[in-house]
C-alpha cells in the first residue's frame, strides 16, 4: 500500500489553507478559493470541524434560494502565535489568533544589563503573562532583533556584540522553557514583512530600520530575501557614507548619528533635540548635510545592486528622513537614470514589527499543519 498522501489529503489541506487565509467566511466562498465541489468541501469542513480547527457561527445575511449560508471560523482553542520585536529600548509581546486576530499586546521597556540568558528569562515571563487569556497550544514564535539577527549578543549591536553569536542561546531558552518552535528575523525583515500584508500589489522592494542601529532587508517577487550567511544584509558597517571615513551606520543609526553630532558640537541629550528642539544653526546644518549625503548612498547602493522598486525607510530617525528627503530625492535623480519611489512608512514603536513577527509566525505555523496533515497519512499508512 502506497504511504503517499492521496487527493483526498491534498483537499483537505487546501479547505484548511483557505480557511486559516480568510476566515471568517461561507462555504461559498471556500469553494471559490479551492476550486473544489461543494460536496468535497462540505466532507472537509466536517473532517476540520472534528479535528478542531473549523467551528460553524453566524448567518450569511444575504439571501439566497435554500438554506442559508452559515459562516465558518477558526476557533481559539486551535492555538495562537507569539510576534515579538525585542528592541533595545522598548519590547513588544503581541499574541494573535491563527487567523491573525490580536489577543493581547503588551508594550515595556526592555531589560538593560542582562546577559543572554537573563533576557531570555525575562522574555519567557513576558509571553507567559501575555498569552494568559490566548487559547490552545501555542505554535509559533518568532522574535525580531535589531542589527544582525545571527550575531547578536546583547541587542547592543556594538561590533564586539556581533563576534559572538549567541542567538542560539535566545532561542533554546524559549523553545525549552515554552515548548514551541522559535524563529530569530531581524527587525527589518519584519517591518518589511508587516508592509508587504497590507499591500499585495509590491514585487522588490528594499527598507532601512534607522534606530539604535541600521537595519536593511529586502524582498523580491513580495517574498522576503534571506541570506546564505550572517553577513547578508549587514551594509552599514561594510559601505561609506561619503562623508569622511564615516560608514552608513555612523551616520544612519542613533548611536552614530549622535556621536556625530556631538562632534560637531552640538550637545544633545537625545537624537530627537535634532529636530524637535532649536540648535546652533552651522553645526546642526552640517550634521544634516551629512545625514543627507548618507541617505543618497544608502539609496544610490541598493538602486544600482537591487534595483528595486520602492524604498522604505522606518525608525527613530524617520523625522529627519522626511526633513531631508526632498533634497536626496533631487541629488539622486541627478546621478541615476530612474530612482525607486521613496517613502516613510509610520509605525508604533514596537509594535509594528511584533505585527510582522507575528505574520511570519502565522506562516510557519500554517505550513507545519499542512505538512503534518499529510504526514499523518504517511504515518497511518506505514502501520
Amino acid at each position: 500500500m502506497s504511504s503517499n498522501p492521496t487527493v483526498r489529503d491534498y483537499n483537505k489541506a487546501s479547505v484548511l489553507d483557505a480557511v486559516l487565509s480568510e476566515a471568517p467566511l461561507t462555504r461559498n466562498r471556500l469553494i471559490e478559493l479551492t476550486r473544489l465541489s461543494q460536496a468535497t468541501v462540505s466532507r472537509k469542513v466536517d473532517e476540520l470541524r472534528f479535528d478542531g480547527f473549523v467551528v460553524e457561527q453566524g448567518v450569511n445575511a444575504v439571501r439566497r434560494r435554500g438554506r442559508r449560508s452559515t459562516y465558518l471560523d477558526v476557533p481559539g482553542t486551535a492555538g495562537h502565535i507569539v510576534g515579538i520585536a525585542l528592541g533595545a529600548q522598548t519590547t513588544c509581546v503581541l499574541v494573535t489568533d491563527l487567523r491573525g486576530r490580536e489577543v493581547r499586546h503588551v508594550i515595556v521597556p526592555s531589560l538593560e544589563g542582562g546577559d543572554v540568558a537573563t533576557t531570555a528569562e525575562w522574555l519567557v515571563g513576558l509571553i507567559v503573562e501575555t498569552s494568559g487569556s490566548a487559547e490552545g497550544p501555542l505554535r509559533q514564535i518568532v522574535a525580531a532583533l535589531p542589527g544582525r539577527v545571527r550575531n547578536v549578543a546583547k541587542w547592543s549591536g556594538t561590533s564586539e556584540s556581533r563576534k559572538t553569536p549567541t542567538h542560539s542561546v535566545l532561542q533554546n531558552s524559549l523553545e525549552d522553557r515554552l515548548k514551541a518552535p522559535v524563529v530569530l528575523e531581524s527587525d527589518a525583515s519584519a517591518s518589511l514583512r508587516g508592509i508587504l500584508k497590507d499591500d499585495a500589489s509590491i514585487g522588490n522592494a528594499v527598507l532601512f530600520t534607522l534606530s539604535t542601529v541600521l537595519s536593511f532587508a529586502s524582498c523580491t517577487d513580495h517574498e522576503i530575501a534571506q541570506g546564505r550567511t550572517p553577513a547578508f544584509g549587514d551594509l552599514g558597517g561594510v559601505l561609506f557614507s561619503g562623508v569622511g571615513n564615516e560608514t552608513l551606520d555612523g551616520l544612519l543609526s542613533i548611536k552614530g548619528l549622535l556621536q556625530f553630532a556631538r562632534s560637531r558640537g552640538l550637545d544633545l541629550e537625545a537624537i530627537e533635540a535634532l529636530w524637535s528642539q532649536p540648535q546652533e544653526a552651522a553645526s546642526r546644518a552640517e550634521v544634516v548635510e551629512a545625514f543627507t549625503t548618507a541617505i543618497v548612498s544608502a539609496v544610490g547602493a541598493v538602486a544600482v545592486t537591487l534595483d528595486p522598486e520602492s524604498v522604505y525607510f522606518v525608525g527613530r530617525l524617520s523625522p529627519l528622513v522626511d526633513e531631508v528627503l526632498p533634497e536626496a530625492r533631487r541629488r539622486l535623480a541627478q546621478s541615476l537614470p530612474s530612482i525607486p519611489e521613496i517613502s516613510v512608512v509610520s509605525q508604533v514603536i514596537g509594535l509594528s514589527v511584533a505585527r510582522g513577527a507575528a505574520y511570519a509566525g502565522l506562516a510557519l505555523a500554517q505550513s507545519r499543519l499542512r505538512e503534518s496533515m499529510l504526514e499523518a497519512r504517511r504515518e497511518d499508512q506505514s502501520l
